[in-house]
């Protein structure tokens, strides 16, 4: 029996697309807000079925505020995003902080510690 192949790769091009689509959205719609303009969406991820996608964002002050700002202004860019996406469904967005950025500085540091 020869296993039907299904498009396993579906969420992450969903994921990709409303990434580039809410960096826009950010890009163009909040470039006057002092927190959203140094915003940097650096990946995603969707989740459960595609229902939901989680943006990752770096910011490189201030990131608690900034925190709290996209949660303020989800429901709007959701809309802007319903606006741009070509599909039935827009998943729900949730923007999560990453700090790849300063993990790796953590670790950069150390290791010149160690040379030293």
């Amino acid at each position: 029996m020869i296993k039907k192949q299904t498009n396993s790769n579906r969420g992450e091009k969903i994921a990709s697309k409303v990434q580039t689509l809410v960096a826009e959205i950010l890009q163009h719609d909040y470039m006057d807000d002092n927190l959203i303009r140094w915003v940097s969406l650096v990946g995603a991820e969707s989740h459960g079925g595609m229902q939901f996608v989680k943006l990752f964002f770096y910011a490189h002050e201030n990131k608690d505020a900034t925190q709290k700002k996209l949660d303020e202004i989800t429901k709007s860019v959701r809309f802007a995003l319903a606006q741009k996406m070509n599909q039935k469904y827009v998943p729900e967005i949730r923007f999560v902080y990453d700090d790849t950025m300063e993990r790796a500085s953590r670790i950069e540091d150390l290791l010149s510690k160690i040379e030293k």
